[in-house]
């Protein structure tokens, strides 16, 4: 394998932190670009302070710039797009969804087509294979097996969309009559250290005195460590730019998991944090089905009032049927064609992000202290 380059979208997010954090020990790596739409003085100096060779550009634009896209990616040899807006709660206006995940997609294609990089590798979501329904049952989804979201929900649409444009994009000629090739992974729930949205969790149960909401206790899930999800990406790198194994991933997508046990999604965030004294809240809960339609007449509401007052419901039906559903997937496809083996095994990454909490649970105790003085 020759010199190479590689630009990373969303780079200064949860997951792109630490493809980058991996990318730069690569072999023969030349440069590193991280574009995101703002970059903070602390991720930039973490970026900064990076023990490499390799030279870390950073770089802020909008995905929806081509020209600052074609720029970004000049001289590149591989693309890296995880820049991504992750909305279930519908938090965020359905239109700037839509536009950052399938049109800031379409648009990085074509700058690589411009710009002549032969490489394109898609972060996506199991959220584009289902689950359809909290009543149904899917255990080990194998990619073969064709599964496929019916949600009209903006995320999980638009990253359908965005997928099945970059998979249909493989063996397009590039502007200098090379080719691209590009490929798509789906990892499942990821969780670790710095996550925005365990984060939320955790700090909401600091203030109700260390109670867990329990909200996802009829769920079965196989959530992935975020460094294994980085770890597939740097292999997806490697398959695509190697001779031999390019053929067998090129237009393909991969299911990404790793060994962390089938669990709930309350497990999960009580598996992280037991040991700093946090505790699930074992109250009764509303039946799935009553809670189904409860959702459905908040979105109902929430639609008849657009026109005179914006009401967010607390949850709908989207997030009620992924988080409380039996939905768990095989990496077994990553394993064969791209050498896919998990870096961190459960015990590792139960840790490193308890130890991460624990930070978290720090930093509460200090300002509480600080509002008492």
């Amino acid at each position: 394998m020759t010199r190479w380059s590689c630009l990373v979208s969303g780079g200064g997010g949860f997951l792109g932190k630490n493809i980058i954090h991996m990318l730069v020990q690569e072999k023969e790596l030349q440069e590193v670009r991280v574009l995101d739409k703002v970059l903070t003085a602390e991720t930039k100096e973490t970026f900064s302070k990076l023990n490499t060779k390799t030279k870390v550009t950073m770089l802020e634009g909008d995905i929806l710039d081509l020209q600052c896209l074609r720029r970004a990616c000049q001289g590149i040899s591989v693309v890296i797009h995880v820049a991504s807006i992750i909305d279930v709660k519908g938090a965020i206006p359905p239109q700037t969804i839509i536009d950052v995940n399938l049109k800031g997609t379409c648009k990085m294609l074509e700058a690589c087509l411009q710009a002549n990089v032969p490489v394109f590798i898609y972060t996506s979501t199991i959220e584009v294979a289902g689950p359809n329904s909290y009543k149904e049952i899917i255990q080990d989804a194998r990619e073969d097996q064709h599964h496929e979201s019916t949600w009209s929900a903006p995320y999980p649409y638009s990253k359908k969309l965005a997928e099945k444009a970059v998979l249909k994009a493989n063996g397009s000629m590039l502007r200098n009559g090379g080719t691209l090739y590009t490929c798509a992974l789906r990892p499942s729930y990821i969780y670790g250290e710095g996550s925005p949205f365990l984060s939320s969790v955790f700090n909401m149960a600091l203030k109700n005195n260390g109670m867990l909401l329990s909200t996802a206790k009829f769920s079965l899930a196989n959530p992935v460590y975020v460094g294994n999800v980085a770890w597939a990406h740097i292999l997806a790198s490697r398959a695509l730019r190697d001779p031999n194994k390019a053929p067998n991933v090129q237009g393909q997508f991969y299911y990404i998991s790793d060994d962390s046990p089938h669990q709930s999604y309350d497990d999960l965030n009580y598996n992280m944090s037991k040991e700093w004294g946090f505790r699930l809240d074992s109250s009764l809960s509303i039946p799935l089905s009553l809670l189904y339609w409860l959702a459905f007449l908040m979105e109902m509401l929430s639609f008849l009032l657009r026109p005179v007052y914006n009401y967010q419901p607390p949850f709908n039906r989207f997030l009620l049927t992924i988080s409380q559903s039996v939905f768990t997937v095989s990496y077994k496809k990553a394993q064969r064609d791209l050498g896919y083996e998990p870096l961190f095994s459960w015990e590792e990454a139960k840790q490193k992000t308890a130890q991460w909490v624990g930070s978290l649970v720090q930093q509460h105790r200090g300002t509480l202290k600080s509002k008492t003085q």
